[in-house]
């Protein structure tokens, strides 16, 4: 037996006679993000470079090789995209 709660709000909680359970909606990875950047095993964010869709004929070989390549993304963004990608870190 619960003894009588002097505030009426308590009263309420403890007198719920009915209690609904929700299933919880599950975590999910942002897809365009997944498709975008890469984690390393160390935790590092990788993106790659702009540039490398079209107009390739007036860029110079050096200049298009160094566009294939991953950079590391900046330490402001880094956290933004970790919460996208839930289960990568």
């Amino acid at each position: 037996m619960i003894p009588p709660a002097p505030n009426p709000t308590l009263r309420a909680l403890f007198e719920k006679a009915e209690i609904i359970m929700r299933r919880p909606k599950g975590v999910k990875t942002r897809k365009s993000v997944a498709k975008r950047f890469k984690i390393t095993a160390t935790g590092k964010v990788m993106r790659m470079r702009a540039g490398k869709r079209h107009l390739m004929a007036r860029k110079n070989p050096d200049r298009r090789r160094s566009l294939g390549t991953e950079k590391q993304v900046d330490a402001t963004d880094v956290y933004r995209i970790k919460q996208n990608l839930p289960f990568s870190h």
